[in-house]
């Protein structure tokens, strides 16, 4: 069964649990005042034993859905940590090649928000210059990076991303810096 969050918070299912936690306590508590006297020997009338069944099988589902939210929300995490070094390595990847390339400080704008996947009017609009003037930087980039276009250097930096070793320790360096 897939869960779907609207929001990043899981407030929905935190609130589910906790309204399921005041029904189980209070058939709980039903069920305690219901053995009574009796005690356990109360659990021989079906209707006693079939409440306490009922209270302890919400109860595993309460207990059951803690702990499958907890590992939800550390895989989410982990995932969340995963994407973030990824995105740092790629940064590194990308700057490495500029600089490698010789691009300018104006190519390099060009080329990261080509990378990003902006058009090269979105590009002008941005940089306050001509069409004509990002299309001519475009070129120089494609041409200093070897690569035929577009889809060609995004595939040079993602591949080289592949195959760069991912470790968590040059994101959280560059945090404290």
């Amino acid at each position: 069964m897939t869960v779907a969050f609207k929001t990043d918070k899981p407030q929905a299912l935190i609130a589910l649990i906790a309204v399921q936690s005041l029904c189980a306590a209070f058939f709980l508590w039903d069920v305690v005042n219901d053995l009574g006297p009796n005690g356990l020997r109360a659990l021989a009338n079906l209707h006693i034993a079939i409440e306490a069944l009922a209270a302890l099988a919400l109860v595993s589902a309460i207990v059951y859905e803690t702990r499958a939210l907890m590992a939800l929300l550390r895989r989410k995490a982990h995932l969340e940590n995963q994407v973030s070094i990824a995105a740092g390595a790629f940064h590194d990847i990308m700057l490495d090649h500029f600089q490698n390339w010789g691009l300018t400080a104006a190519e390099q704008d060009v080329a990261g928000f080509t990378i990003k996947g902006l058009s090269i009017a979105e590009i002008a609009d941005l940089r306050g210059s001509a069409e004509g003037t990002v299309k001519s930087q475009l070129n120089a980039i494609y041409r200093k990076a070897g690569v035929p276009g577009r889809g060609a250097l995004l595939g040079l930096l993602v591949d080289d991303l592949m195959n760069a070793p991912l470790t968590s320790e040059k994101p959280l360096q560059k945090e404290a810096s």
